[in-house]
């Protein structure tokens, strides 16, 4: 019989890949709402390395609650109509390392709790995922006692920027993997930040 020592076992935080495109994507998988819902909005950014190079194989989650703050209980977020909101939605990065989601923006939760979406993001080279959060406005970021716990010079990378898609609403979140601008990522433990 061989010995295997514990230097040579593999553990499950190895990674090999990635292989998001083969198993993780699914028709419509991107849209939270279809476009003709009514206050549908673009979600939309691009994924960075640390040299500042885009991400062409990266894999944007979000969670988000309806724009009356109402988390999402319904089953079968894979089979998208169009109509119903989901409350989650996976995108894949595409050559230019940029993501799309078609949703509605987010509600508070309760009474004065900021707005924001939970984002997750799988990419190369990364042993686990990594979280963060994307505020609406610098308001909510600034009503978020979390945030606060964050450098002021670093809050920013939390905030989405308002833009315009074609004449509808639409903001942008780049997510920095590493760098000068690296986003701020959230270090969950019992299930929260």
């Amino acid at each position: 019989m061989t010995e295997i020592s514990a230097e040579s076992l593999s553990t499950p935080g190895q990674t090999v890949g990635p292989f998001f495109g083969l198993g993780l994507s699914y028709p419509r998988d991107s849209e939270l709402v279809g476009d003709e819902f009514p206050g549908a909005i673009r979600l939309r950014g691009t994924v960075y390395d640390g040299a500042g190079d885009a991400v062409p194989d990266a894999l944007v989650e979000i969670w988000q609650p309806d724009t009356a703050g109402r988390i999402s209980r319904s089953f079968g977020s894979l089979r998208r109509d169009g109509w119903t909101f989901t409350g989650w939605g996976r995108a894949a990065t595409d050559t230019d390392g940029r993501y799309s989601f078609t949703t509605v923006p987010p509600g508070a939760v309760s009474p004065g709790a900021p707005r924001f979406f939970a984002v997750a993001v799988f990419a190369r080279g990364l042993l686990h995922r990594l979280f963060t959060r994307a505020y609406l406005t610098a308001e909510d970021l600034a009503a978020d006692p979390l945030a606060a716990r964050v450098a002021a010079a670093r809050r920013e990378t939390l905030t989405c920027v308002a833009e315009d898609d074609s004449g509808r609403p639409a903001l942008r979140f780049d997510i920095h993997l590493q760098g000068a601008h690296e986003t701020v990522f959230l270090d969950y433990r019992d299930g929260w930040p």
